[in-house]
C-alpha cells in the first residue's frame, strides 16, 4: 500500500508547531504536537516518528504532556522517553500504554503500532519555565481527555476537543453530550487562542469552540425532536448524516455518524 506523507513545522505566537499528513485512497488523517517553552503537548503518530524525531531532537523538551491515550497522541512517547523526558498523562490509561497496544489493524495501518512506554500521573496544575498550567479534564472523545491552558500566555492546547466545527463521524465510544459538558467547562476560562492536534492554529479558537458548541447543543435537540416522532436511531441517522464518509468503511464501523445519534439517545434520554 502506497502512503502519501508531509510533514511541515511552523510557528504562531512562540508556539513551534509540527503537522504530519497521512493520505490513502481518499482518506487523509493528519495530527500536530506543539511546543512551548520546554513543555511539548502530544508527540504525534508512530508512522510519523521517523518525520517527527528531528523536531524532538532539535528543541529543548523538559517534559511531555499528553491530551489523550490514542495512538496518534502517543505514538513518539517511548523515543521520547528514551531521550529521558518525563511523560505526563491522565492515569486513567497509564497502566494500558505499558503494553503493546490494542486497536483495529487500519489504525495500526495508518497509525503505526505504538510502542509501549511509561508516564505519570499528571497534576492538575504544573509549571515550565516562566508560567503555571492548568490541567483541565474535557472528556467525551476519550475518557482520559484533557486540555492544557498556560495561564500565563492565555493559550489553550485543546487535543481532540474541537477538530471542527460540525461533527459528521465519531468514535464509536465517544459521547457527544460529555463532549458538551467539557466544551461548557474549558469555556469557563479565560483564552483565546486555541491550538488543536488536528486543525492546528485557531487565532479567535474561543469562538470556534462556541461554535461547536452551539452545533452540537443544536444536533443534540434535532436528534431528541426526531426521536419522539418515533423515529428509529438509523432512521434518524439517515436525515441527519445523508453523506458517507471513506473512513466508514475502512474503519468497519468504528467511525460512524450513527454512534452520534445513538450516545445522545442513551445519555441524553437517561438523565
Amino acid at each position: 500500500m502506497i502512503f502519501k506523507k508531509k510533514v511541515e513545522q511552523s510557528e504562531q505566537n512562540g508556539v513551534q508547531m509540527i503537522n504530519g499528513t497521512i493520505a490513502f485512497q481518499g482518506v487523509k488523517l493528519n495530527v500536530y504536537s506543539f511546543l512551548l517553552d520546554g513543555v511539548l503537548i502530544d508527540t504525534g503518530a508512530k508512522s510519523l516518528e521517523k518525520e517527527f524525531r528531528p523536531f524532538f531532537d532539535q528543541h529543548e523538551i523538559d517534559q511531555v504532556m499528553i491530551t489523550h491515550h490514542h495512538e496518534d497522541h502517543t505514538g513518539g512517547a517511548a523515543y521520547l522517553q528514551q531521550l529521558g523526558k518525563p511523560i505526563y498523562m491522565n492515569e486513567q490509561f497509564i497502566t494500558s500504554c505499558q503494553s503493546n497496544a490494542n486497536y483495529p489493524l487500519y489504525r495500526k495501518v495508518f497509525w503505526g503500532k505504538r510502542d509501549p512506554f511509561q508516564a505519570k500521573p499528571m497534576m492538575s496544575t504544573f509549571t515550565n519555565r516562566s508560567a503555571t498550567w492548568e490541567s483541565i479534564h474535557t472528556p467525551g472523545h476519550a475518557a482520559d481527555h484533557m486540555a492544557f491552558l498556560n495561564k500565563e500566555t492565555g493559550q489553550l492546547f485543546s487535543g481532540d476537543l474541537y477538530c471542527q466545527d460540525r461533527t459528521k463521524v465519531v468514535l464509536r465510544d465517544e459521547s457527544i453530550p460529555t463532549q458538551i459538558n467539557s466544551l461548557k467547562r474549558v469555556l469557563d476560562y479565560d483564552f483565546d487562542e486555541v491550538f488543536c492536534n488536528h486543525a492546528g492554529y485557531l487565532k479567535n479558537g474561543r469562538d470556534n469552540l462556541n461554535r461547536k458548541l452551539d452545533y452540537l447543543l443544536e444536533l443534540q435537540n434535532e436528534i431528541f425532536a426526531l426521536h419522539s416522532k418515533g423515529l428509529k436511531p438509523k432512521q434518524i441517522n439517515k436525515i441527519l448524516f445523508p453523506q458517507k464518509y471513506p473512513i466508514l468503511y475502512f474503519s468497519m464501523g468504528e467511525w460512524d455518524s450513527l454512534h452520534i445519534v445513538t450516545s445522545v439517545l442513551k445519555e441524553g434520554l437517561a438523565n
